[in-house]
C-alpha cells in the first residue's frame, strides 16, 4: 500500500518528534511518503496529487482545516461526484487541532498516540467506512458548513490565528458577532426540495452529528443528522436573547431534539439553497470561504473511504 503522511506542523497539538512517531509507525506496514505542509492549500495540493498518482492512504495530521484540504484535495477532479473518478484515495485522520470535530465525529481517539495506535489497527485488519459528504459552491465539507451568525465567529476566531483557539476564544467570538455582527444581519431565504420557502436571519448545516464541540462538551443541532444520511438544516428567523438562550441550552443536552417557534428545521435533506440580500460571510468546515449572496449545499453519499 502507498501512502502520504500530511502533517500540519502549525496545528495546536502536532510535534516534530510526534511526527517521527506517526511516520515511523506508520512506515512499518505501508511504502509511506512524509510532508510538512508550508502554506495555506498545500495539504489539498499534496492530497491532489496523490489521487492523480494512485496512491491508496492519505493521512491528514493536524486539526480540522488540515482534513478538510485533503478531502478537496483527494476529490479535486470530481466534479461534485466522486462516482466518477473511479478509486479514490482512502483518508486517515490522527487529529492535531484544538477541536477535532470531524475525528470525534467518527468516534476517533483525540490523543495522537491513541489515534495512531487505532489507525495502524484499523489498517491491519482493514476496517474502514464509507461516509456522505457535503458539497457546497464547489467546497467539500466533511461536519458543518454555514451563513450568517457562525460564519462571522469563525471569521473573527481566524483573525487570531497564530493562538490557540479554545472554548472561551470561540465564546467571545460568538458574544461579539452576536452583538456586532460584521454584515449586519441581512435576510436570508432557505429553501429545501418540496418545501415553503422560509425568511431567516442565520443557517446552519450539517453534515453528521455533533455540530461542533465546545470544549469536551458535545454541541447537537440536528441530532437525526449522521455521515450516512442527507444534509441537516438548523436556521433561526430572530436572535431575542430568549431564544438564543433556549437553543444554546437545547444544544448542550446530550442528544437534545431542537424545537422552538423561531427555529426551522430539517434533517436529512439532499439539497439546501440559501439566498441573501446582501452579501454575508459564508464557512466550511470551521473555515471563512468568504462572503456570497447565494450558496446550494448538497448531501454527496458515499463519497469517501475513511479507515476507521
Amino acid at each position: 500500500m502507498r501512502a502520504i503522511l500530511v502533517v500540519n506542523p502549525q496545528a495546536t497539538s502536532t510535534t516534530a518528534g510526534g511526527r517521527d512517531v506517526l511516520a515511523h509507525a506508520l512506515a512499518s506496514q505501508v511504502k509511506l511518503d512524509v510532508v510538512e505542509t508550508d502554506y495555506r492549500g498545500h495539504a489539498m495540493a499534496v492530497a491532489r496529487s496523490a489521487a492523480r498518482d494512485g496512491f491508496d492512504l492519505v493521512v491528514a495530521h493536524g486539526g480540522d482545516g488540515t482534513v478538510n484540504e485533503v478531502v478537496n484535495g483527494l476529490l479535486a477532479d470530481s466534479t461534485g461526484n466522486p462516482g466518477e473518478l473511479g478509486c479514490v484515495p482512502m483518508l486517515g485522520v490522527v487529529p492535531g487541532g484544538s477541536a477535532n470535530v470531524f475525528a470525534r465525529a467518527l468516534g476517533l481517539p483525540v490523543d495522537p498516540v491513541e489515534a495512531t495506535h487505532q489507525l495502524l489497527n484499523a489498517l491491519e485488519n482493514d476496517r474502514r467506512r464509507r461516509i456522505g459528504l457535503g458539497l457546497a459552491d464547489g467546497h467539500w465539507f466533511t461536519f458543518n458548513a454555514g451563513l450568517g451568525w457562525d460564519a462571522d465567529v469563525v471569521g473573527r476566531v481566524a483573525k487570531r490565528r497564530g493562538k490557540e483557539t479554545s472554548a472561551a476564544l470561540y465564546l467571545r467570538a460568538s458574544v461579539r458577532s452576536y452583538f456586532r455582527p460584521p454584515l449586519g444581519r441581512p435576510a436570508l431565504t432557505v429553501r429545501i426540495p418540496g418545501e415553503e420557502p422560509a425568511e431567516v436571519v442565520t443557517a446552519f448545516v450539517s453534515n453528521t452529528d455533533p455540530w461542533t464541540y465546545l470544549g469536551d462538551r458535545a454541541v447537537h443541532l440536528n441530532s437525526g443528522c449522521s455521515f450516512e444520511t442527507g444534509l441537516g438544516l438548523f436556521a433561526l428567523n430572530g436572535l431575542g436573547l430568549p431564544t438564543v438562550f433556549t437553543h444554546v441550552r437545547q444544544a448542550l443536552l446530550t442528544k437534545s431534539d431542537q424545537h422552538g417557534r423561531r427555529l426551522v428545521r430539517h434533517d436529512d435533506v439532499p439539497m439546501i439553497r440559501i439566498d441573501a440580500a446582501e452579501p454575508v460571510n459564508f464557512q466550511v468546515d470551521g473555515d471563512l470561504v468568504g462572503q456570497r449572496t447565494r450558496v446550494e449545499f448538497h448531501s454527496v453519499p458515499d463519497a469517501l473511504t475513511v479507515i476507521v
